[in-house]
C-alpha cells in the first residue's frame, strides 16, 4: 500500500505578493463599450471589479485556512503525487464516495456540500445518509503533481481506482462527477466495474458510437452543435493547441482569471439571478488562486488535448457502461445540455434520472443543497 502523507495548503507571502503586483501592473487592453460586455468574452467591467477586490478585499490567508478546513493528503499513485481530501463521516467507512471535479474547477467545488454529505445529522438529515468522501485533484490540477505531457480521463480513472482500492483500501465504492469529472467517473464505471458499485453524473460524458437516432435525439444534437459554435471556442483551442494558450496565460493572473471566470459565467444558471449572485468573488478567487499558485493553468488546459489523444467520447458500437448510473439534470446548463434519455441509455445503464429545478454546470458549487439532497436520495437507492 502506498504511503499517505498529510498535506496542508501553505501559500508563501512573497509569492502572493508577486501575484498581486502583477495584477496591479496589468496593462488593461481596450474593451468594447457595450451593454453586454460578456458577448465578447469576459466582461471588462466585471473583471476590473474582481481584480479590485482581489487586491483590496480578498483575504488570501482566510482562504488558505478554509482550504485546510478538511483533512487532506498526498499519495503516490504510479508516477503521480495525487492530492485528495478524505473525510470519514458518519458512514464510518461503510459507504465511500469518490467525487471528481472538472475544468476550470477544482476540488474546492465541493466545499459547500462536504459536511452535509459526511455528517448529515449536523444539518437536520439522517446519519444513515452519510458518505465517506474522497475528493482528489485531477493530475495536473491544483495540488496534484503535473504530467510531462497531456494525460487523459481514462488514465485518470485508472489512477483514482488505485487510490481508492490500493491506497485507501476500499474494495467497493461509489463515484460521482460533473464536467471532466463526469467522464472520469464514466471511465471508472466502464473500466473498473469490479470496484465501482454505481456512478452518479451531472453531465453525461459518453456518447453512443451510432450517434443521434430519431427526431428528438437529432434535434438535441443539432442544438448542441449550434451551442458549441457559440460557446465552444475554448474547447477547440484547448483540444488542439493548448500550449498557445499557455504562452499567453503564464505569469498573467488577470488573463487566467478572465479565461476561467468566463466559463463560470457562460455555464451557470442565470435565469433567476445575476451572475454576481450565483458565485461570490471569494468563491471565484479561491478557485482561481488554486490555478495561479500551483502553476496548473497550463497542465489543466492540456487535459483537453489528452481527451482527443485518448479517443474521445464514444465506446465501440454495442458497448456501454453497465454499472448502475444515475443522472441529475441541472437545467441552467447552457452548453452541455442533457441529451434525451434514449441516447444516454445506449451508453449507460440508467437507473435514476432526476430533473432539478435550477442550477447549472458547477452543480455542487452553485446549488449545494440540491446536490446534497440528490446524492443522499441516490444513496438510499443504491445497495450497500
Amino acid at each position: 500500500m502506498a504511503p499517505i502523507e498529510p498535506f496542508a495548503v501553505a501559500w508563501n507571502e512573497a509569492d502572493v505578493a508577486d501575484v498581486l503586483d502583477r495584477i496591479r501592473a496589468y496593462p488593461w487592453p481596450p474593451a468594447p463599450q457595450v451593454d453586454d460586455g460578456w458577448a465578447y468574452g469576459c466582461d471588462g467591467r466585471y473583471l476590473q471589479g474582481l481584480c479590485r477586490y482581489w487586491l483590496n478585499g480578498y483575504d488570501w490567508r482566510a482562504a488558505v485556512d478554509e482550504l485546510n478546513r478538511y483533512p487532506q493528503f498526498i499519495a503516490r499513485v504510479e508516477d503521480f503525487d495525487i492530492h485528495f481530501v478524505h473525510v470519514v463521516g458518519e458512514a464510518k467507512g461503510a459507504r465511500p464516495l469518490l467525487l471528481t471535479h472538472g475544468w476550470p474547477g477544482s476540488h474546492f467545488e465541493f466545499w459547500g456540500a462536504i459536511d452535509k454529505l459526511a455528517h448529515p445529522s449536523r444539518h437536520g438529515g439522517e446519519a444513515s445518509d452519510a458518505f465517506d468522501l474522497v475528493i482528489p485533484s485531477l493530475p495536473g490540477f491544483g495540488f496534484s503533481s503535473k504530467p510531462t505531457r497531456p494525460f487523459g480521463q481514462r488514465a485518470t480513472a485508472r489512477l483514482f481506482d488505485k487510490l481508492m482500492t490500493e491506497v485507501l483500501g476500499y474494495d467497493r465504492y461509489l463515484a460521482q462527477g460533473g464536467d471532466w469529472g463526469a467522464l472520469v467517473t464514466s471511465c471508472l464505471g466502464f473500466d473498473h466495474a469490479d470496484h465501482v458499485k454505481a456512478i452518479h453524473l451531472n453531465m453525461l460524458g459518453l456518447r453512443p458510437a451510432d450517434g443521434a437516432q430519431g427526431e428528438e435525439e437529432r434535434a438535441w444534437a443539432a442544438r448542441q452543435a449550434g451551442m458549441m459554435d457559440m460557446l465552444g471556442a475554448y474547447f477547440r483551442l484547448q483540444a488542439s493547441k493548448p500550449q498557445s494558450l499557455a504562452w499567453l496565460g503564464a505569469g498573467n493572473p488577470v488573463g487566467q482569471a478572465a479565461w476561467i471566470v468566463e466559463r463560470f459565467y457562460d455555464w451557470c444558471d442565470r435565469r433567476e439571478k445575476p451572475f454576481e449572485k450565483v458565485f461570490s468573488f471569494d468563491q471565484l478567487l479561491t478557485n482561481i488562486m488554486i490555478y495561479v499558485m500551483t502553476d496548473s493553468f497550463t497542465t489543466g488546459a492540456w487535459y483537453y488535448r489528452a481527451f482527443i489523444e485518448e479517443g474521445g467520447l464514444a465506446p465501440k458500437t454495442g458497448e456501454r457502461c453497465e454499472v448502475p448510473t444515475a443522472f441529475a439534470n441541472f437545467p441552467g446548463e447552457a452548453l452541455y445540455t442533457a441529451p434525451p434519455r434514449s441516447l444516454a441509455a445506449r451508453v449507460y445503464n440508467i437507473t435514476r434520472w432526476t430533473e432539478e429545478p435550477r442550477g447549472g454546470h458547477f452543480a455542487a458549487m452553485e446549488e449545494p443543497d440540491l446536490y446534497v439532497d440528490e446524492l443522499c436520495a441516490w444513496g438510499r437507492e443504491t445497495p450497500a
